[in-house]
């Protein structure tokens, strides 16, 4: 049992490694894609050198950030077959369709038009380098949004039907699976956070060239776009996050619990606006209080899930005894997490029993368990757990990384509608050496932002890698614990070599003495 809890965490850790760090490069691509294709539009119509300069200089950063983001995708998606090969068997009909379609489809339109963007400026004609650079990042979009579809079925599994005679699910509504809400609004809050990450990195980076009196000029236009870009990617945030804010509240109701440290809900719940758990906090604890301190927004958080000041959030004790309300306030009933523990245990029973009658050559004896598999197999993967608290996600992590998402994205608000009014008001605030730093300082934050939502999403929904359907202990490979530890930490020397390589190429490039 050690080795397997050891098997498990590791493969884990090495997973959260390499997706953390291909997310340090994603988020930047898909957003500085569009920033360049604004700038090489203004090129296009006006023919100006500055701003061909402009959308060169900015081209060649997201090819470097491009160029390692791919090296990291690759090892990423390598690892569903090293790492998670009875995931990879149980889904693979229905998580490699989107996965398939990005390789084949959108990878390659990135690849073959990123090259025309890079050396084709003399080879073909302006209008069509403009297309090229365009669809590089509707390609760079179409990527993600694949690779999204295949994350949120995880998430939200739909559009499938489990085969007993292959003891995996097959896809039977490709639609389903595709324009899942939980996908599309994922999708969209992927890409609108890029648009947020990259304006920030713009308008930093325009900072330090400010700062050593550097392309002045292609400063302060990068400024103006950049913070513009930042500013509609964190509406667009903000209206995306609160429609998943819906999805997570209907579908994965205890990573919401998790999220606010919720253990008994009430109607007309309050958000916790700040807050500190109270360390070791157990949900049986009735008689203490989860929180240290905290300042909540009245109704918030009923408001945020349900739209409706006045509905019951269920907090994690509701969901695991399985009790609800109704807005008018009367108490129902849902499956408690009891109830589904011995569910999941009579699908995997009525599976076996399958293949008992399947090996003799029962027919009815095969009709009869496939028939108690479609009946249960909702809860299938409760029936590996023994008891409801093994069900539970990390609720300080998650509670935790909600908030400095929350948070930061709060600064970054201020800070890119701060920038615009600068540069609108010929206010100038672009020469305040203060306004530097904080404009390069947050570039570190816009990043920190980035990884606690995709930590908050993730971690979440732990111990499940398809939600309801398998927890991550069916999920692994079957290789020694020692190989998964050996590989964690040759990928980390590796991941953190490359983004210290990258980091430097960056740097170096934007040194670089302006060309005559």
């Amino acid at each position: 049992m050690n080795d397997l809890y050891s098997l498990v965490e590791w493969s884990r850790w090495q997973f959260a490694l390499t997706a953390m760090y291909h997310w340090l490069f994603v988020p930047l691509t898909l957003g500085l894609s569009v920033i360049v294709g604004i700038m090489e539009t203004i090129y296009y119509r006006t023919r100006s050198p500055r701003w061909l300069a402009t959308t060169k200089f900015w081209m060649t950063l997201f090819g470097i950030n491009f160029a390692v983001g791919v090296a990291t995708g690759i090892i990423l998606e390598f690892e569903f077959g090293t790492n998670w090969s009875n995931y990879s068997w149980f889904v693979g009909d229905i998580f490699g369709a989107p996965l398939a379609i990005e390789g084949l489809f959108a990878f390659f339109m990135e690849a073959t038009f990123v090259a025309i963007m890079f050396f084709g400026w003399k080879k073909v004609s302006a209008g069509f380098h403009l297309t090229a650079t365009w669809l590089t990042a509707i390609g760079a979009s179409i990527s993600a949004l694949w690779i999204l579809v295949a994350n949120a079925w995880m998430q939200y599994p739909v559009g499938m039907k489990f085969d007993p005679a292959q003891m995996r699910n097959v896809m039977d509504d490709f639609w389903a699976v595709a324009l899942s809400p939980v996908a599309i609004h994922k999708f969209f809050h992927a890409v609108f956070d890029g648009w947020v990450l990259a304006g920030v990195f713009v308008c930093g980076v325009s900072a330090w060239l400010l700062m050593k009196n550097k392309r002045r000029e292609m400063a302060i236009d990068s400024i103006r776009i950049g913070a513009w870009a930042g500013v509609v990617g964190m509406v667009l945030t903000l209206w995306t996050g609160d429609q998943s804010a819906v999805d997570v509240a209907r579908v994965q109701p205890m990573k919401l619990a998790a999220m606010e440290g919720l253990y008994n809900g009430e109607q007309g719940q309050e958000l916790v606006a700040f807050g500190i758990l109270s360390p070791g906090h157990d949900r049986n604890d009735s008689g203490s209080d989860p929180f240290i301190w905290k300042m909540g927004i009245p109704y918030g958080l009923s408001i945020l899930a349900n739209h409706d000041p006045n509905t019951f959030v269920p907090g994690i004790n509701d969901i695991i005894e399985g009790v609800s309300y109704t807005p008018e306030g009367e108490r129902i009933s849902t499956v408690s997490y009891a109830d589904r523990i011995t569910l999941g245990k009579k699908s995997h029973e009525a599976l076996r029993e399958f293949d008992r009658a399947m090996a003799a050559g029962d027919t009815a004896a095969m009709a009869k368990a496939r028939a108690d598999i479609k009946d249960t197999y909702r809860f299938f993967g409760y029936g590996y757990f023994s008891e409801p608290d093994e069900a539970l996600p990390p609720v300080g992590v998650t509670f935790y990384a909600f908030r400095i998402m929350v948070m930061a994205g709060g600064y970054l608000l201020l800070f890119l509608l701060v920038a615009l009014w600068s540069i609108y008001r010929r206010q100038k605030m672009w020469d305040n050496r203060l306004w530097q730093w904080i404009a390069i300082l947050s570039i570190p934050v816009v990043y920190i932002c980035s990884q606690a939502g995709w930590v908050t999403a993730e971690v979440g929904r732990q111990p499940w890698i398809i939600q309801d359907l398998m927890p991550t202990r069916a999920a692994i490979s079957d290789i020694p614990a020692g190989s998964v530890m050996l590989t964690f930490w040759i990928f980390a020397a590796v991941f953190t070599a490359l983004l210290v390589a990258e980091m430097a190429i960056m740097i170096k490039q934007i040194n670089k003495k302006e060309e005559e």
